[in-house]
């Protein structure tokens, strides 16, 4: 995606997320039929498990005052966590500027609670307000670097595994910014892991006027090759992309109860066993970014019986790899792309950090995901072309019902072009016109030989979707009405209830 272009769509989707309740490679290609999937006849959506860990903290009362409500001017302020993941018990450093002279700290464990989405766990005392010293960026890969000093070390003893956001309110009312923690299980087995795609968040971040798209230009020459989690997110909220692409599904995956476990990007990449004896592993809405070792651990996993949703589109398409930074390991996220030749890693006999498809070393997204990213920019009808499948079971969905709005921005295809598995099975086959170029967006399932499915939305809107309740045309979630999040909303369910068995 261009770099405006993504920007541009950013913004909107952030402006989806506060409500809370250039064509990109890949030409034109046959669908590919295939066999259906297992229980690919219509079933009725399966029963609830036995009550989980996940149901019993989500009985708990919940705190619907966990949104900002004033974030303040710019630097008023705004802060990072030098770890990405915690596991239960562990300490995380805060490192907060703020032109306030005292702060508290807030966190707040993501979740359903009965429709409040949040429940406080803890919160700090009143601690000192600092202005940071200013941000420097680094010549050879304009990198933005902060020196912030440690403000706080916070504790996650009694914390239960799941995502956080830790709120900062400015003494005074000066303003309030988010910083996302995940607290990580200590073993998936017999759960559907929610994976936190961080490196896109990274990958993404604009603070200080550099991300792995733009720079002082506004695009590609000025862009960063690396990128560091020691510096705050840009957007409003300080939460990543947690809120837009994310926070939906895991709500609703809480409300059903069924039991979940914790993990980023990182972690999965770091060690090879974290998905051993997982039911499923989820790909939220916008997981663009994947080392090779995440690529390898999720595709033997995989390979192990354990089910795969991609619940966005643009997945695992740039391949990153990881350097420390002065806070610790897995902390810079490295992606030169088409400069890659110039990379002093891929110099020393690290992978091409460039598009998986591309060459050195091509290795297209489609033999693990079963589709492959098409495009930007579109926003198209989703059509129901196997309304009898398990998947769409209770939704009502007919052949050529169409749910406007639903196919955005990014999307993903079957193309037989690139390997495809076999067996794959098209659901949804959805025209769009991108850039001028008519193809298609498909959502999929296909089995893998261990008896694992994996499944695609094909559309990066899918996660956005869950939160809509509106009438046509009066969402602020692209358009995107009450009837097409009602659909979402129960094949999204079916699928995780199939999972969770």
């Amino acid at each position: 995606m261009g770099a405006t272009g993504r920007r541009r769509f950013l913004g909107l989707a952030a402006g989806a997320a506060a409500s809370l309740t250039a064509c990109g490679p890949g030409g034109p290609g046959r669908t590919a039929a295939g066999t259906a999937a297992p229980g690919g006849s219509a079933a009725a959506a399966a029963p609830s498990p036995a009550p989980s860990a996940t149901a019993a903290e989500n009985a708990r009362p919940g705190n619907a005052d966990w949104a900002i409500t004033n974030a303040g001017p710019a630097g008023a302020i705004e802060g990072w966590a030098d770890r990405a993941s915690v596991l239960p018990g562990e300490q995380v450093g805060l490192h907060v500027s703020t032109t306030a002279p005292g702060f508290t700290v807030t966190a707040y464990r993501m979740g359903w609670y009965g429709g409040a989405r949040a429940r406080q766990v803890w919160k700090s005392g009143r601690l000192p307000g600092a202005k940071q010293q200013p941000f420097t960026v680094d010549p050879a890969t304009r990198m933005v670097i902060t020196s912030w000093s440690r403000s706080t070390a916070v504790d996650t003893t009694g914390w239960p595994e799941g995502c956080y956001l830790l709120r900062l309110d400015a003494e005074g009312g000066a303003g309030q910014r988010y910083v996302p923690l995940t607290v990580r299980s200590r073993s998936t087995a017999g759960t559907i892991v929610v994976v936190n795609a961080v490196a896109t968040w990274q990958a993404y971040n604009e603070w200080g006027g550099y991300n792995l798209y733009n720079g002082p230009s506004g695009g590609l020459p000025t862009r960063s090759y690396q990128v560091s989690f020691d510096r705050p997110y840009q957007y409003d909220d300080g939460a990543g992309l947690f809120l837009v692409y994310e926070a939906p599904l895991v709500a609703l995956a809480e409300k059903l109860g069924i039991p979940l476990s914790y993990a980023t990007c990182i972690d999965v990449a770091a060690d090879p066993n974290l998905l051993r004896g997982a039911k499923a592993a989820l790909s939220l809405g916008h997981d663009e970014y994947w080392s090779p070792e995440q690529r390898a651990h999720f595709t033997a996993a995989r390979d192990a019986g354990t089910h795969l949703a991609i619940l966005g589109a643009n997945c695992c398409f740039r391949r990153v790899r990881y350097e420390p930074s002065p806070t610790g390991p897995d902390r810079t996220v490295v992606c030169w792309k088409g400069a890659w030749k110039d990379d002093p890693g891929y110099r020393a006999g690290h992978p091409a950090t460039t598009d998986f498809r591309s060459p050195p070393g091509a290795d297209p997204e489609s033999s693990l995901l079963g589709v492959i990213y098409d495009g930007y920019p579109v926003d198209a009808p989703y059509v129901v072309t196997a309304p009898g499948h398990w998947l769409f079971a209770g939704t009502g969905a007919k052949a050529g019902d169409s749910f406007p709005h639903l196919v955005g921005v990014e999307y993903d295809r079957v193309n037989p072009s690139y390997p495809t598995p076999q067996g794959i099975e098209v659901l949804s086959h959805s025209p769009v016109v991108c850039d001028g170029r008519h193809s298609f967006a498909d959502t999929a399932l296909y089995p893998a030989g261990s008896g694992a499915l994996v499944f695609a939305t094909g559309t990066m809107r899918w996660v956005e979707s869950l939160e809509a309740t509106g009438p046509a045309g009066g969402s602020a979630i692209h358009g995107i009405d009450g009837r097409a999040g009602a659909f979402t909303r129960r094949v999204t369910e079916n699928l995780l209830r199939r999972f969770a068995q």
